[in-house]
């Protein structure tokens, strides 16, 4: 580590240092905005990042379909139409806070606490176990 003549020397540099690193990161839009510029402006980069976006976008959609299906199985009171009406990669689930807590506390089934659930985190291969422990953790608290 290099040795700085005094304290204040030190304070200095850091300061300087502090100034030239500030922008960078105070402006991330701006990086976005290039971004996007670049892969937008180039037609095959465009049709690449347009084919990985619908991907994306339907794996979410059979993600949904597939999480009403599986608690829709296993008999429960609830209408769960909404998981498929939405769109995003968010559901919301309409669960209570106390729901949310107990799903996360004994089955380790995470969301926000006002029952948002991210659509990013269910998979193929968690979907089915996710949602048999949250069917039957919801038919007991009814």
């Amino acid at each position: 580590m290099p040795k700085f003549g005094n304290e204040k020397q030190a304070v200095a540099v850091k300061s300087q240092l502090q100034q030239i690193a500030r922008p960078m990161y105070n402006n991330p839009p701006v990086h976005g905005a290039l971004v996007v510029s670049t892969v937008l402006g180039n037609p095959d980069l465009k049709q690449l990042c347009l084919k990985e976006v619908k991907g994306m976008a339907d794996r979410i959609i059979g993600i949904r379909s597939s999480l009403r299906e599986n608690i829709e199985k296993l008999g429960s009171p609830l209408s769960w139409e909404h998981i498929t009406n939405q769109i995003g990669m968010f559901c919301y689930s309409g669960m209570t806070l106390e729901q949310v807590d107990r799903l996360t506390n004994e089955y380790h089934i995470y969301m926000t606490r006002n029952g948002r659930i991210s659509m990013a985190g269910v998979t193929t291969g968690n979907v089915e176990y996710s949602w048999l422990k949250l069917s039957m953790k919801l038919q007991k608290l009814l």
